[in-house]
Parts: structure tokens; C-alpha cells; sequence
């Protein structure tokens, strides 16, 4: 160091790594003037570039919640439709059981109908065969009962009302007698 003094000393031999005071006021006042040109200038710029970005990310946030609830909003909608339809096909299949309880209670009506029915004809069926087969065989009975006293009385019971009468008096006779 004492070079360095020394040569200092002996000469104003400007020493190129320290900086004059002249350059050093220059650089000052040029700094001065490059600060206050960024800040009226750049720094504006840089804030309003940062508020729009700002201003961009807080609508995305608002515009996504607002999304968000009209997606859940939707949702809810349509779990409550969902719901509606569960219940009104569930409505649907109860009203088809009863409706089909209810024909297969008709037509089991209708068949135990029809099946009284078939039986009282089949009965009048009878009871009209019946009557007409105990009318026939009172008929031939009679016919028989009359040629039988024809032969044992030995006169001829030709004579259409002695027959009936003869007839009728057997078979009052025989419903007497049976029951």
C-alpha cells in the first residue's frame, strides 16, 4: 500500500480504478434521472400490467365459483328430478299392482260367475231331463199299467178317460206309497 501512496504522492498520475468526484456527481444526477424516469413511466406500466393480472386471476376465481355453484346448483337440481322420477315410478308400479290385483279380481268374479252360471243351466238341464224322463216313464207306466189291468180286470180300458183315470189313481197310489 505504501506504492500506492507513494505513487500518489509523487505525481497526480490519476489512478484509473478510483473514480473522480466529477464522475461520481454525474453518475448521481444521471441515476437520479433514470430513477425518476422509471418511476413515472415503467413502474405505472408494471402496476397497471399487475392489477389487470390481479383484476384476471380474481374474476377467473369468482368466475369459478360462480361456475361452482351453478354446477351444484344443477346437481342439486337433478338429484331432486332424479328423486321425482324414483317416486313416481315407484307411484306407477304400486298403481299397476292394484290395477292388476283389481282385473284379477274381476276375472275371478267373471270365472266364478260363469261357473255359477254353467252349473245352474247343467242343473236346469237336469231337472228338465229329469221331468222330462219322469214324465216319459209315467207315460209308459201308465200305458203298462194300463194294459196289465186290462189283462187281470179282463175288459179292455180302450176308453181314453176310464185309462186316465185308471192311470192317475196308480201313480197317486205309487207317490203315496213312496213316500
Amino acid at each position: 500500500m505504501s506504492a500506492i501512496l507513494v505513487a500518489a504522492a509523487e505525481g497526480e498520475e490519476h489512478n484509473p480504478l478510483i473514480p473522480e468526484l466529477p464522475e461520481i456527481v454525474l453518475g448521481l444526477v444521471v441515476l437520479g434521472i433514470l430513477f425518476l424516469l422509471i418511476r413515472k413511466f415503467v413502474v405505472p406500466n408494471f402496476e397497471k400490467a399487475f392489477a389487470e393480472r390481479t383484476a384476471a386471476i380474481e374474476g377467473g376465481i369468482e368466475e369459478a365459483k360462480s361456475a361452482q355453484q351453478e354446477a351444484q346448483a344443477a346437481l342439486e337440481q337433478y338429484t331432486a328430478q332424479l328423486a321425482d322420477a324414483r317416486h313416481e315410478a315407484a307411484r306407477i308400479r304400486e298403481e299397476a299392482k292394484e290395477q292388476g290385483a283389481q282385473i284379477i279380481a274381476e276375472l275371478r268374479a267373471q270365472a266364478q260367475e260363469e261357473a255359477a252360471r254353467i252349473t245352474a243351466t247343467a242343473h236346469a238341464q237336469v231337472e228338465a231331463e229329469r221331468s222330462q224322463a219322469l214324465a216319459q216313464l209315467k207315460s209308459e207306466v201308465g200305458s203298462l199299467a194300463t194294459d196289465l189291468a186290462g189283462r187281470i180286470v179282463g175288459e179292455s180300458l180302450e176308453d181314453e178317460a176310464r185309462q186316465r183315470r185308471t192311470v192317475e189313481r196308480f201313480i197317486t197310489e205309487l207317490e203315496g206309497s213312496a213316500n
